[in-house]
């Protein structure tokens, strides 16, 4: 079988191949394993134009015009004869109608949710237009793809179909080792990993954190984010609270680094009000930490319903106080082994790539 996977989305940051494929790994991984069986292209729209073969996957670099009638892509996607096409993102409807259209009945079209939220206004007419164009529809969690059904952007329950976005290039490592390099200390060692916005409400996470630590004394927990919105309120918060030692503010870290800094970790923790999947924590529990995140549709199904961890009220201080309170009672190490075995068993990239076969041979 032959996928094609692509993209309307052009990132003229990039133009250097190697780098842009390094850049993408947490998903390649996932061609990489279907190219083990199927023939696997995939159309990168960077600032570079050419070829690279990686773990058997054909990349095409192209420089595409990028409007609402992307001709050129369309055709050089027929050319290659797909009986799949995985198109990213669900916001762009008018386009994949053209694709059908030019491709025909008998090519598969799946189109793979990147977070996105359902349309509204005339838009939303053209996505309930699409969704007659397309055979299927990937969601982190069935419950994301379930509200684009009742939204009414989508029609039919039947193209729903729950496969994790991404996965994770790490593995779990030697605690020791890793803590050698990140310096951690703490017991336990709580990590969290993400930006300083309000969707990621860090605010709530330290003020209950600051709270715990008066129960936990010994307990550490090491942020680590790339933006920085949040940061002066942060820091005050740090500041004004004799527990404030117990947070350590690390900034950004490399991508590659974060490796060390899970494994160092006992238990990766969220305060996200909405995530399309959860990179992070799926990172995390790829090195055996035990995830304590909110209580929301992408994570519930990473942690395959609080099995793996523990799940709060996004937004409830109470609640993660609550949660951070239930951990000294908890078999950490006993979670930390079953995180392992349901990311092995349900997010990784081996997990992933069966279910798009799984999905494929669904579609009638």
């Amino acid at each position: 079988m032959k996928f094609v996977f692509a993209s309307y989305v052009y990132t003229h940051e990039f133009n250097d191949p190697v780098k842009w494929l390094n850049r993408i790994s947490f998903y390649a991984g996932v061609l990489d394993k279907l190219a083990k069986t199927h023939q696997v292209i995939s159309i990168e729209q960077i600032d570079y134009e050419g070829e690279h073969i990686k773990n058997g996957v054909q990349y095409f670099f192209k420089r595409f015009s990028h409007n609402l009638f992307p001709i050129e892509s369309h055709r050089f996607i027929k050319q290659l004869n797909p009986d799949v096409v995985v198109i990213q993102g669900l916001h762009f409807p008018l386009q994949v109608i053209q694709l059908r259209l030019l491709l025909g009945k008998k090519t598969k079209i799946i189109i793979q949710n990147h977070a996105e939220r359902p349309f509204t206004g005339l838009k939303k007419h053209l996505q309930k237009l699409a969704d007659r164009f397309a055979d299927a529809y990937l969601f982190a969690s069935h419950n994301m793809g379930m509200e684009w059904i009742e939204k009414g952007n989508l029609a039919s329950v039947k193209k729903i179909h729950e496969v994790m976005e991404v996965s994770s290039v790490f593995i779990p490592m030697d605690k020791t080792i890793a803590a050698r390099k990140t310096a951690i200390t703490g017991n336990p060692v709580f990590l969290w990993v993400g930006r300083l916005n309000k969707n990621k409400a860090p605010l709530t996470v330290v003020r209950a954190f600051l709270q715990f630590v008066n129960m936990q004394p010994g307990a550490h927990l090491y942020m680590i984010y790339h933006t920085d919105e949040l940061l002066p309120q942060i820091k005050t918060e740090l500041e004004l609270s004799p527990n404030g030692k117990a947070i350590k503010l690390i900034g950004k870290v490399p991508h590659d680094d974060l490796q060390y800094w899970f494994n160092s970790a006992d238990i990766i923790i969220s305060g996200s009000h909405y995530e399309g999947s959860g990179t992070a924590v799926c990172e995390a529990m790829s090195c055996r930490c035990m995830p304590l995140v909110t209580d929301i549709n992408s994570f519930r199904m990473i942690t395959d319903n609080g099995r793996c961890g523990l799940l709060y009220e996004a937004g409830n201080e109470a609640a993660l106080l609550s949660a951070l309170i239930q951990t000294p009672q908890i078999n950490i190490a006993e979670k930390q082994k079953i995180s392992l075995e349901y990311f092995r068993s349900n997010l990784s990239f081996e997990a992933i790539a069966r279910r798009f076969e799984e999905v494929v041979l669904l579609i009638k």
